[in-house]
This record gives C-alpha cells, structure tokens and sequence, in this order.
C-alpha cells in the first residue's frame, strides 16, 4: 500500500504547505493533523506540523520526497489552539508554518520530545528553620531555608534563579541535614493542599461591582477594566483568579515586559498556594518547554508570560487576562506581526471563556470596541486604600534655563520633597548621556553611519552608540567636518540627568533605571528592594519605571519632556504620550502620601495638555476619538503596511511601484471598493543598519475589503522577480475581529 500523502506547515517565509509522502511503515490513520514530522528541505532536515492529508498532489510522484520520521504520536497542540494559529496566520498575511512555529518553544521546534522531564526538587527536613545555629552566619543559606519553607513540597531545581537561590547554598544546607532532594515531575503534587496562602483583601465597591459581572459571566465575555493607577486592578484580576480556579480551570495572565515578572511571580505565588509557571524570552529553552508542557498538561494552574504565551495550551482554560493592555509591548514588531491583546480576545471566543483587558489608560481600539458594544467597560475611579490621586501641574519651561533637562524651580521642589523624608521620580525617556554629540563651530552632528539616526552620546563607558541598529564608535575628539574641538553634548538623557541631579542632591542617593543599568540578572529586583526600603532619594529612569510598579513613598513625579508625541509623525503619536503621562504619574501617592505631578513643557496651552492636567485620560480619549473619526483614521478604517528593504534604494523603490501597478489592477479587476494607496514613500528612518526601506500603505473603509486586496496582492507578490531581492514584509493594524 502507497504511503499517504501529507501536507506539512514547515518554518518558511512562503505563505504554502509542502507535500511529502508519509513517513515509512506509518499508515495514514496514524499520522494526526497537528503532529510533529521531520522532513527533509533542501540540503537540511526541518521539523513541521502536519496540517493535512491528501489522495493527490501537485508534485509529480517520482519527486514527492518521503518524511524522515514521526515524532508525535497524537497533535501537539489542542484544536482551539490550533484554530488560533490558523486564523493567526490569515489574519495577520503570514505562512502558517512560520505561525505554528512561533508558537512552539524553541526544543519543540528542534524535535525534543514534548514530555515532561523528571525534576529534582529541594524540600526542607524536619528541624529546619530560619534561625537554626548552623546558618546563622550564612544569609545565603537562611534566605534558601525561608524560601523553602514555602513550598513545603519543595522547589524545583529549574526554579531557583527566579527565587535569588544558588546550588551552592542549598548544597551545604543538605551536608548541615537540614535541606534534602528529591524527584517528581516538575509542578506536580499528589497532596492536597489549600488553595489560598494569603486571605484575600476585601475589595470596595467598585471592585465588588466588577467581580460580580466577571464571576457571574457564563462562555466568552470581554470586560475592559478601565481603572485609575493605584485602584487595585491587580486585586480584581486575583479574586476573579480564585474564582477561576475553585472551578478546577486555569488561567493566563499575559504582562507587557519581562522587569514586571519577578514582582507579578512574587503577588500570586504569595496569595495562591498553586503552582504558578512564568514564559519570557528571558529563560533557557528547558525552562519555556518545561513550563510550556506544565500549562498543557494542566499541571500549572496559573501561567504568567508576556506576549508569546498568548499561545501556551491550557488542559482546562478558564480565565484570560491581558494586563496594561495598551502597552506596545504586545505587539510583535518583526516576523509574525501579531498583537498578543487580540489574541487573548480572539482565542477567549474559541475556547469560550472571560477575557479581561486592565489599563489605566485604554487604547483607542479597546474603547471603540467598547462604544459599538462589543467589549463590557468595568470602572475603577477610586485609588485602593486611603490614597488619593497625584495632583498635575504644567511648568512652562518657555524662556527658562535647564541643566540637565531640569529648570529651576523642578529642582527647588524636588529639594522640598526629598527633605520631608519623601521619594522623588524623574521620568525622561531617552537613555544615555546626550541624544546626539555636536560642533559648536560648524554645527556637525554625530550621525550613525549605517542609519538615518543621530548617534547617543554615552559616558560609560565613553561611545556614541545608534539605539536604533546597535553600531558604536568612540567618541570624536574633533569635528570630522571642520576639525574643530568645540563638540557639545546637546540635550539630555538619563545619565546626564543622574549626573545633574547628583550635584544638587549630594545628601541623597541617585538611582538610575534604565537598559544600561539594568542588564545585570538579578539587578532589578535588587534595585526595587532598595527603593522600597523608604529612605529618600531620586529615581531617574526610562519607561521602565512607568508601569506597574507600586512606590508607596514617591510623593513627586516630574516629567522632563512631554512635547514630542505633540507632533509626531505618527497619528497614534498623542494617544501614546498620553498613556505614558499617565501611567508615570500613576507611580505618585499611591499610599497615604499625597502627590504631585510636574509636566515641564514648551506647549502649556496645548488642548490634549490640558485635557490630560485638567480633566482625565477619558477626556483626552473623547477629544481625540472625535478627531480620528473625521481624518477617518483607526479605529475608524482599516489599515495594513507593506514595508520593504534592500540594500539597494532602487531596488525598494521597484519593488514598490510594481506592488502599486499590481494593487491598482487588483482593485479594479475584483471590484474591491473603498480602498486608497498612500505612496509608496521613505520609511521614516530611510536607511538603517545599512539597508534601504520604504512603505506603502493601504487605507480601506471595510475590513473585509483590505483582506480580499492582500490576499490577492501577497499571492502575487511572492511570485515576481524582484520579490526575491528584496525583504519585505507586512504589517496589519489592530481591526474589528467579530
């Protein structure tokens, strides 16, 4: 009998399926739809998913190639995750096998069997504690006793990075006879053990209100939970989790960056006595797979991840929550362009279960979708607690003098709140030492050689370093232009802000936060540890320190440039400045302080300014909403970016204006009405790392309008010469799912 023929999902740009003969000895009844095969493409062997079987194929017999082998014996992934990853690979214009494979952790896609690995774990003897005498000089080790004592069924080995452990000590606690080793398949337990560590707080009114809908909900329901910083959203999504897991489900809970993971992980496991996984970019490939098969296998009742869990199987699905879902974190910028929020929401109506978006500042789309009734809006307005909300100010800095990016009387009232004893926040989004080195002769400026962009001036150590492509170079000690020795640092970033401040504030300590500084494992938790500690001091800091974090003794956040999103190129521009103002200033009197808010800013009577100190986000919302509706931008139409890049600017152009002469006649072939080119033109930074880019982009009145036009234009796209010279990709803006 002939082996059956499968269509395999391989890891390839080409948006098709490739046909093979199955594998030897393997009848067709026994190779399911979503299993592993490994085939040979090329001179290589790659790992794919089966994603159909037919009777015939388009490749003639004598060259159909035969699959190496069968490495699943049943489909890796269950059937609404699998829906999600085909709906993924349509809705976003991508091949389904680069889909499928982005949603599979790295062994998985190398062929490691997909089993759960026995894990060693360390557990606590009888007779062990904190204060025993044989560690009372050893803090390392009292630290491990304590940590142990939490988990009395122990902690996996897997684990002790993101616990502060090391083997070292845990080993000399096994020769003291106080910790011991033992192996069971990682996140199980046999025990029963109670479901809560920690009572849960007891929600006010609003929170009450919002639970009750959420818990009362039956099948798929979106909430958007609008609530002010310091509301106690994270409260909400905790008892809402309870609920979840008294029903014997789990949940997902995606968060938009890695920094927030250790202070998430630390909330639910002090409040859940479950096992709870995290999944980042930041673990090893055994981690991810490891947690990955936990949540598949139901073992892991809470999984925390950021955007890429948004496809992590779950044996018993229950509740999905998107925290900060506003955040541009979730959207994945290279390959498979996908927005992790839309996801969640799409896959809660697959798998019929609560979706819960969190923000304090909602985008635009979620608040649309909440206009047309298709998202349920819970409010938090109050802060948790006694706290009240910061107090905004404007500082016109118009005419006034700054060093490092700070005025006057910034600094006179930072010297007031740090002397009551309180902590001050200085937010300045750009990293470094200066945005960019200039000639005080000739006005040159250092401009990196491989892009469009301006180099930063950093000081340590000493480089001119491009954020946008990587490349660095030392500094120049004379001007390339006019040899002059007149070069200015102009403008400020975080380091020249942190060396300002350190002059004016020698009595206190200054603390920077930023990517520079916090690269270091464990850096992070070890700063946050120190600012909660209370003492006085300053943070000065990156959009790193804009989300999530709770400061309970920052009574002062100063904002040192809020003028750029003003008048950004992009429309999206003023919704972004807003949200980040926001969520900064949300960092200020979140216990019983009162804070403050400063805006330095050129434009004080500026309307989404004032809206913003004036009113509230919803304001702002309301005003700008009604201005994309008349520029007929998103959420109001549909939008979808086709970039392209060589290293050749003639090469981009040709490629474009051929998608252009083909869009023209697709439209005017199939009908496809309410649907504009615009360009193509110059991406806005041209040249980077080298290359040349441009775009163009498709504005449609209909959703359902742009996806006939880029179905019709990739198919043939992929099918002219010059598409092999060049990269491209395309980008497709958050729509209407439903």
């Amino acid at each position: 009998m002939p082996a059956p023929i499968i269509q395999v999902a391989l890891p390839s740009p080409l948006r098709r399926l490739f046909d093979y003969r199955g594998p030897a000895g393997v009848r067709a009844e026994h190779l399911p739809i979503g299993a592993r095969v490994r085939v040979p493409f090329g001179n290589r062997q790659l790992v794919g998913l089966i994603a159909g079987i037919v009777e015939h194929s388009s490749v003639p017999a004598g060259k159909l190639k035969q699959a190496a082998e069968l490495l699943d014996h049943q489909s890796l992934l269950p059937d609404s995750l699998w829906q999600l990853c085909r709906w993924t690979a349509s809705y976003y214009q991508h091949g389904l096998g680069d889909t499928l494979s982005s949603a599979l952790p790295v062994l998985l896609r190398q062929g490691e069997p997909a089993v759960a690995r026995q894990d060693m774990l360390w557990q606590l003897l009888p007779g062990a504690y904190p204060e025993h005498p044989a560690i009372s000089r050893a803090p390392k080790q009292k630290q491990a006793v304590q940590t142990l004592a939490m988990h009395p069924h122990g902690l996996s080995h897997a684990l002790l990075s993101q616990w502060g452990l090391t083997r070292d000590a845990l080993e000399s606690l096994e020769r003291k006879g106080l910790v011991q080793r033992i192996t069971q398949s990682p996140h199980h337990s046999n025990e029963p053990r109670p479901l809560l560590r920690e009572p849960a707080l007891q929600p006010n009114d609003e929170q009450q209100a919002a639970l009750d809908r959420i818990i009362a909900a039956e099948g798929f329901q979106c909430w958007l939970l609008e609530g002010v910083t310091g509301s106690g959203k994270t409260e909400v999504y905790l008892q809402a989790i309870e609920h979840c897991l008294k029903r014997q489900r789990q949940a997902l809970i995606l968060i938009p960056e890695i920094g927030l993971t250790p202070q998430t992980m630390e909330r639910f496991r002090r409040r859940f006595n479950v096992p709870v996984v995290i999944l980042h970019s930041g673990l090893n490939d055994r981690e991810r797979l490891d947690a990955w098969i936990a949540a598949r296998d139901g073992e892991a009742s809470i999984v925390i991840g950021t955007r890429s869990a948004i496809f992590t199987p779950l044996a018993r699905p229950g509740l999905i929550i998107v925290d900060e879902e506003h955040d541009l974190s979730y959207k994945q910028q290279d390959g498979l362009r996908y927005n992790a929020r839309d996801l969640a929401v799409y896959r809660g109506h697959l798998e019929q279960v609560g979706v819960i978006l969190g923000s304090a500042t909602p985008s635009f789309e979620s608040l649309h979708n909440v206009q047309r009734g298709r998202y349920q809006l819970l409010r938090l307005t109050q802060r948790a607690g006694n706290a009240q909300p910061p107090r905004f100010q404007s500082l016109d800095i118009r005419s006034r003098p700054l060093e490092g990016g700070m005025s006057r009387p910034l600094i006179q009232l930072m010297g007031e709140h740090l002397r009551q004893g309180n902590q001050v926040l200085v937010f300045i989004n750009r990293r470094g030492f200066a945005p960019t080195l200039m000639c005080h002769d000739c006005g040159w400026m250092a401009e990196c050689r491989r892009c469009d962009a301006r180099m930063t001036l950093h000081q340590f150590p000493p480089q001119l370093h491009c954020h946008h492509c990587g490349s660095q170079r030392p500094v120049d000690r004379t001007c390339p232009s006019c040899q002059g020795e007149q070069l200015r640092p102009v403008g400020a970033g975080t380091e020249r802000t942190e060396e300002h401040l350190i002059s004016c504030f020698p009595d206190f300590p200054v603390l920077r936060i930023d990517r520079d500084t916090m690269g270091r494992k464990q850096a992070m938790q070890e700063m946050l540890a120190r600012i909660h500690s209370g003492e006085p001091c300053v943070l000065v800091g990156t959009q790193m320190l804009a989300k999530g974090h709770h400061f309970p003794d920052v009574t002062l956040v100063a904002i040192l440039d809020a003028d750029g999103g003003l008048f950004s190129a992009d429309f999206r521009g003023p919704e972004r400045m807003a949200q980040q103002i926001i969520q900064v200033a949300g960092r200020a009197g979140r216990a019983s302080k009162p804070g403050q808010v400063i805006i330095q800013t050129h434009m004080a009577e500026h309307p989404l300014l004032l809206d913003l100190v004036e009113h509230d986000y919803a304001r702002f919302a309301e005003r700008e909403l009604a201005a994309r509706q008349q520029a007929g931008l998103p959420p109001y139409s549909f939008t979808a970016l086709l970039r392209a890049e060589a290293n050749d600017l003639a090469q981009t152009d040709a490629f474009l204006d051929g998608a252009v002469e083909l869009a023209d006649g697709l439209l005017a072939r199939h009908r496809i009405q309410g649907v504009e080119l615009l360009g193509p033109v110059p991406s806005p930074m041209e040249r980077r790392a080298g290359r040349y880019r441009a775009q163009l982009l498709i504005l449609a009145t209909q959703r359902s309008a742009l996806h006939q036009l880029l179905h019709l234009l990739l198919v043939e796209l992929e099918q002219q010469p010059q598409a092999r010279r060049v990269r491209w990709s395309i980008d497709v803006d958050p729509m209407d799912m439903f």
